[in-house]
């Protein structure tokens, strides 16, 4: 003999199963002492750098602002490093900017905060200065690339939220 099933209600499904906990048993406490910010610059780091600023205020958390020269294909095929002419002069005008960028935090959230500059792959470096920083949260922005963009290019975002062992804020471009 065939057993019939029967779908289940529309108010069947809309109820919560009794088997799920309480929300207060579930909340891990959160706490921050060092937020890592990578910076490239642009308004959609500001962006983020903006939502990174209160949680530190909230927490009394440090902010480590984090810029990544990005060696591309060419520069590992003929062996450019960081530390060649352009790497430096890019280094050096990557710890200016960030100097500018950490002050104006200081004096409008009293937000300590520290700089680095690395070279590499930047979603790379980015997880990498988190493990070795001791980062408790990374906030970065997404630039919103979509279709061939995003494929070609890839997602910064992306595999830093994949690869990071800390939790990621990500901020959207809207």
């Amino acid at each position: 003999m065939k057993r019939r099933t029967t779908k289940p209600s529309r108010m069947a499904l809309m109820r919560a199963p009794r088997s799920i906990k309480p929300a207060s048993a579930s909340i891990v406490p959160l706490h921050l002492k060092q937020i890592l910010v990578p910076v490239d610059f642009s308004t959609f780091s500001g962006r983020a750098l903006r939502h990174a600023l209160p949680l530190a205020q909230r927490f009394g958390a440090g902010i480590v602002l984090l810029h990544v020269i990005e060696l591309f294909p060419i520069d590992y095929m003929v062996g450019t490093s960081s530390d060649s002419i352009t790497g430096v002069e890019g280094r050096r005008r990557a710890k200016e900017d960030l100097a500018k960028l950490g002050a104006k935090i200081l004096e409008s959230s009293g937000v300590h905060y520290r700089s680095v500059v690395r070279a590499g792959k930047p979603y790379r470096e980015i997880v990498k200065a988190a493990r070795e920083l001791d980062a408790d949260l990374i906030v970065l922005s997404t630039h919103g690339r979509t279709g061939l963009d995003r494929f070609y290019l890839g997602s910064t975002a992306e595999r830093v939220v994949r690869h990071a062992a800390c939790p990621v804020l990500v901020v959207r471009k809207r």
